[in-house]
């Protein structure tokens, strides 16, 4: 009798051992996904802490900001050693593409030209070290993310940087000052009217943020968003056959159709159900739903 209290005792006190391990654990999952902004997953684990830009508001002095161009290209991040994408991912740049590139972290677009994105992204993806169309390509840097310096010192240090570097792919993004709101809307007009996105307000005094910033600004004549594909509107009359419009729903819940800005090919190979786009807008209406949507692109995640 005493054998057997002995034995059921023993599995009791596994059992409990078991039960208070597998809680200790638990919780410790907890705090990990209170206490850290990356997921537990191994594909985030890499991912830059990177500065993201809020809207332009009217209520600065634009002769305290550096503006520049704001580039329609793919972010990328120089961790001294790699090109990182903003989900963490490996480019897989050919060596003599970053060849003397900095020790130091670097922040930037890669990119080829104005309306190029599509290109740009096809090159950068392909995991090929000796793929030559990398030649088409620039390190468009713009920020200095381990820098305490203010922005406006780390604008000098991109500039000697570049130079010391002495690499035709490692360009900086020119940052100029102007004078007032007048002169500020002026470049924008010339920008968008060359085929370019808009402008980017850095304050001079700015340290940099592993955060979106308000002294970080993007400054476009359309707002863009993400959505994904819910359904599909058959064309009519030179679209018979295609694509007529997308339905889509943003995060929010708010479902809407764009109708416009796809090519022929789009129309006859639309993005399919489940896949999530870029569009453009402008404003919205009182139920949430923004005016003049157009589609922009596929979202390509790397």
């Amino acid at each position: 009798m005493t054998t057997l209290y002995h034995k059921f005792e023993s599995k009791l006190l596994n059992r409990c051992f078991v039960k208070s391990v597998l809680l200790s654990v638990c919780q410790t999952l907890i705090v990990l996904s209170i206490s850290t902004p990356y997921s537990l997953s191994a594909k985030n684990l890499n991912a830059p802490a990177i500065q993201l830009a809020t809207s332009y508001r009217q209520d600065i002095i634009v002769s305290d900001y550096f503006v520049s161009e704001k580039l329609d290209g793919i972010r990328a991040y120089w961790d001294g050693q790699q090109l990182l994408s903003k989900q963490g991912n490996t480019f897989t740049a050919p060596d003599w593409f970053i060849a003397n590139f900095p020790r130091q972290a670097v922040d930037g677009e890669l990119w080829i030209a104005r309306q190029t994105f599509e290109q740009a992204s096809s090159i950068v993806r392909t995991q090929d070290k000796h793929n030559q169309r990398w030649q088409q390509v620039k390190f468009m840097i713009f920020d200095l993310p381990t820098s305490p310096q203010p922005f406006s010192e780390r604008v000098t240090a991109m500039e000697q940087l570049v130079t010391s570097t002495n690499n035709p792919y490692f360009k900086m993004i020119p940052q100029n000052k102007l004078t007032d709101s007048e002169a500020l809307f002026n470049l924008l007009d010339k920008v968008v009217n060359a085929g370019g996105e808009g402008l980017m307000l850095h304050h001079q005094d700015a340290l940099y943020q592993h955060l979106r910033s308000r002294d970080l600004m993007k400054l476009k004549r359309f707002e863009d968003a993400e959505a994904t594909v819910v359904g599909h509107f058959p064309g009519k009359g030179k679209y018979q056959g295609m694509l007529g419009a997308l339905l889509v729903e943003t995060e929010d819940g708010i479902r809407f159709k764009i109708g416009t800005g796809f090519s022929d090919k789009e129309r006859q190979n639309p993005p399919p159900i489940g896949k999530v786009i870029t569009y453009r807008y402008t404003g919205k209406t009182r139920n949430n739903i923004p005016r003049f949507a157009s589609f922009m692109r596929v979202r390509a995640i790397y």
